[in-house]
């Protein structure tokens, strides 16, 4: 197991989690990349539809926390024919450039590849360079961007993907 800097990390969810995840990507997004509410309803719509078909045999959340606060997020979605999709990956800006990125794609990684899925892929927008990077660093591949315009700022909105 990863160490995660003295954070404590669970991979249930508990009553709250998913209210609060929304709320960090919305006042995060919104401080860090101008997007309006409507990103943070995008993201309220994801997590219930993660939620909806949550398998804790095929999917994993990381929940970080310091204390009673969670200052980090990410799911691991399983998705049909064996795929599998990297989502909400987010730190607080605190948490930030102290390897906690790399440590939780090295679990997410790990989790993948015990439960054999055939590949992965995610979706990301422009700005997101570190993360981009970080993604890049564990093997996924761009694969198609578009201009986008969906949460009320011109994005382009890439796809990565990873090859099992």
């Amino acid at each position: 197991m990863p160490d995660f800097k003295g954070l404590n990390i669970r991979h249930h969810l508990v009553p709250g989690d998913l209210g609060q995840v929304a709320s960090l990507h919305g006042r995060i997004y919104s401080e860090e990349h101008d997007l309006a509410i409507g990103f943070e309803a995008y993201v309220m719509e994801c997590l219930i539809e993660f939620f909806s078909q949550y398998d804790e045999k095929k999917d994993r959340v990381w929940v970080l926390e310091e204390g009673e606060r969670m200052v980090g997020f990410l799911v691991l979605m399983h998705r049909p024919n064996r795929m599998a999709q990297l989502r909400f990956l987010l730190l607080e800006q605190d948490y930030r450039g102290k390897g906690i990125g790399n440590e939780l794609m090295e679990d997410w990684l790990n989790f993948y590849q015990e439960m054999n899925y055939k590949g992965a892929y995610l979706y990301t927008t422009s700005g997101q360079d570190p993360a981009v990077s970080l993604y890049e660093k564990y093997g996924f591949k761009r694969e198609s961007t578009i201009l986008s315009r969906y949460f009320g700022v011109p994005l382009l909105e890439t796809l990565f993907r990873l090859k099992a």
